[in-house]
């Protein structure tokens, strides 16, 4: 028998491992699975499992949403001072130079004037990875800005926010004026008859959303992005209770009225195109 004619002690020959590159996967945070890069890459950063959509930056946005070519920035190189000479764990300065290098960019948001299927528009975007997209008085002077220009040459308007850290404390009041100083600017562009589309991403949170984003004539989600003002953990630790399911998600706002839809990303830019075109 093949039992008896075995070797006293088996020989074990060790091969070794096919070393796999890092950062070809990625967890999806919305259901766990494990997504190959190019997939998510190639789906938008949407999971196809899921279809919980990733956050991406202001750049990104931009690009997936308007017509190749067409963008033209506007004050890409204003950045923050520290009119309160704010010192924290790091001082203000220091953390601004960390995150533009971080980044790439000069300050939380960008914008210009650009075509979504040859429909001309002025375009706003915020990005998640400055400062959580908060809004220091640059942020607030480009979206100023924006309206201004939209007026100035009778186009609408459409700002993407990607921000979850509303109003930037280490501007103080600075800060805060930005969220009277953006509605008015929205207020203005309303009176001149002009459209304004207002696209709300994960996170949309605080200032930014008790200011221009919840003033679209128009209001746009992401699926299952998050949407309030302060977050679902903070109101349950102050009231006590337990929110409802789905709480401050896209789809709780929509069933609720505070938001006019939700579109996949995939379709966003489609959708745009059809708005503008009615719009004219």
């Amino acid at each position: 028998m093949v039992l008896f004619r075995k070797p006293k002690y088996s020989i074990i020959k060790l091969v070794r491992k096919r070393q796999i590159p890092g950062g070809l996967w990625t967890k999806c945070k919305g259901c766990g699975e494990i997504i190959y890069k190019k997939t998510l890459m190639e789906n938008l950063e949407v999971c196809p499992k899921c279809n919980y959509h990733f956050t991406i930056t202001a750049q990104k946005r931009i690009d997936l949403l308007l017509d190749k070519g067409s963008f033209e920035e506007y004050d890409k190189d204003m950045e923050s001072l520290d009119p309160l000479g704010f010192i924290g764990p790091k001082s203000y300065p220091d953390k601004l130079e960390q995150e533009q290098k971080k980044t790439g960019l000069k300050s939380a948001a960008l914008w210009g004037s650009g075509k979504i299927n040859n429909e001309k528009s002025i375009i706003v975007a915020t990005d998640s990875r400055f400062i959580m997209g908060s809004m220091g008085s640059v942020v607030g002077e480009k979206i100023s800005r924006a309206f201004e220009k939209a007026i100035q040459i009778k186009r609408p308007i459409i700002i993407i926010s990607g921000s979850g850290g509303g109003a930037r404390m280490h501007e103080g009041m600075f800060s805060l004026m930005q969220m009277a100083k953006t509605s008015q600017a929205a207020a203005t562009h309303s009176r001149a008859g002009l459209l304004f589309i207002s696209i709300l991403t994960n996170p949309t949170m605080a200032g930014v959303m008790a200011s221009f984003a919840s003033l679209g004539d128009i209001v746009i989600a992401e699926p299952k992005a998050l949407i309030g003002f302060t977050g679902p953990r903070v109101i349950e630790q102050t009231i006590r209770q337990k929110l409802p399911d789905g709480f401050q998600r896209s789809e709780f706002l929509l069933e609720h009225g505070l938001i006019d839809m939700i579109v996949h990303r995939k379709n966003l830019k489609q959708t745009l195109a059809q708005i503008l075109g009615y719009y004219k």
